[in-house]
């Protein structure tokens, strides 16, 4: 199976059949979106025609989706409710079986666990990923939803500087692009390489242990707490998850009995504590809200770059900034996403394991 990279002005695609450029629609811009309005009309007028023949309409008729994602949910919900009235990876589960339920109820089928192989002028091809069978699916019109590519602009500059082998540009907490100095980037194009709390163990537990005793006590914990909540993001995460009120609780959190009543730890308890906050750690999402916190976030760097230059330690920490702006930088804290479900009726996805779905999200949304 042979995969093609297909350039354009929209930016580098990957598709496994060349077929998937050429037939189908994507759907990133304003033009993308009134292609597809104009072609969904006209397939009704050649759906229309007295010429036509009963299953020739329905393969018309038939429109395919592929991608399980925002774009491709959203796209479907108002398809539907464009031909009526005039699963989503990156929300909770709850919300992807209550989108797979409405579909069902509006008719729209929605088929999981398949690839696409193949497109042809009529029909796509799907492979089952559980059993390898394959299947023809008729169509009218498709719309590419799985996706989009890293611009050729992006990918050359990415070549240059040593990171060609990555899907995104790598950054450091502050916007860097890792490797090159005086660059910057945010949004889709740049992931943020938060930095590891293990790999900085021996130099966290160093600052701590301040009188360089081997041993931490509670008061040695309390003047670095916030420090270390500051620069690893993680922590706070992991708190969280595990319905820890502070610090000290999770350093207790994993020591038998005994050790709980002792008011020290030396280096290796200290790392046993601290051993899965690095697993809380996740990349943004790829959404509007985050890019916008991310530039209004280097205009303030760059508005305050004097100040910067003469200060030593360099730009500012987000925190020093923006108060919340780190949190949501680093995934502790977005603000929620919203999936229109068609119908008047939407899922909502909010900080604090909040889901709300139906008529009543709607008015969330607006």
């Amino acid at each position: 199976m042979i995969s093609y990279y297909v350039h354009s002005q929209k930016g580098l695609f990957v598709f496994i059949v060349l077929y998937v450029y050429l037939k189908g629609y994507s759907l990133q811009e304003v033009e993308d979106a009134l292609r597809i309005r104009r072609s969904v009309i006209d397939c009704f007028e050649r759906a229309s025609l007295p010429s036509v023949s009963e299953d020739e309409k329905k393969r018309i008729l038939h429109f395919v989706v592929v991608g399980g994602g925002s774009t491709g949910v959203e796209f479907a919900a108002k398809l539907h409710d464009f031909l009526h009235e005039d699963l989503v990876k990156l929300f909770d589960k709850r919300i992807t079986d209550f989108a797979e339920e409405k579909f069902k109820r509006d008719g729209i089928n929605v088929k999981t666990g398949s690839m696409v192989v193949k497109v042809s002028d009529k029909s796509i091809s799907l492979k089952e990923r559980s059993t390898g069978e394959m299947k023809d699916l008729p169509y009218g019109m498709v719309v590419w939803s799985t996706g989009i590519g890293t611009r050729p602009v992006v990918m050359d500059f990415m070549k240059q500087i040593g990171q060609g082998n990555r899907r995104v540009m790598a950054t450091d907490e502050w916007l860097r692009v890792e490797g090159v100095p005086n660059v910057y980037a945010l949004g889709d194009c740049a992931t943020i390489n938060q930095r590891k709390v293990m790999e900085d163990i021996s130099a966290i537990f160093s600052k701590a242990d301040k009188n360089k005793s081997g041993k931490l006590n509670v008061g040695d914990f309390a003047e670095v707490i916030n420090d270390i909540i500051e620069r690893y993001p993680q922590v706070e995460l992991h708190l969280k998850s595990k319905k820890l009120k502070n610090f000290i609780e999770l350093l207790q959190s994993n020591q038998d009995d005994a050790a709980k009543k002792a008011t020290q730890l030396d280096i290796e308890k200290f790392k046993k504590a601290l051993f899965e906050v690095d697993t809380k750690m996740k990349s943004l999402p790829p959404t509007a809200h985050v890019a916008a916190q991310q530039g209004e976030y280097l205009a303030k760097c760059f508005n305050m770059m004097k100040e910067c230059e003469e200060n030593p330690e360099g730009l500012i920490r987000f925190r020093e900034i923006l108060v919340d702006t780190i949190s949501n930088h680093s995934g502790t804290s977005i603000w929620g996403q919203f999936a229109p479900l068609g119908g008047e009726q939407t899922a909502a996805q909010l900080p604090g394991d909040w889901v709300s779905m139906g008529h009543s999200a709607q008015w969330l949304c607006l």
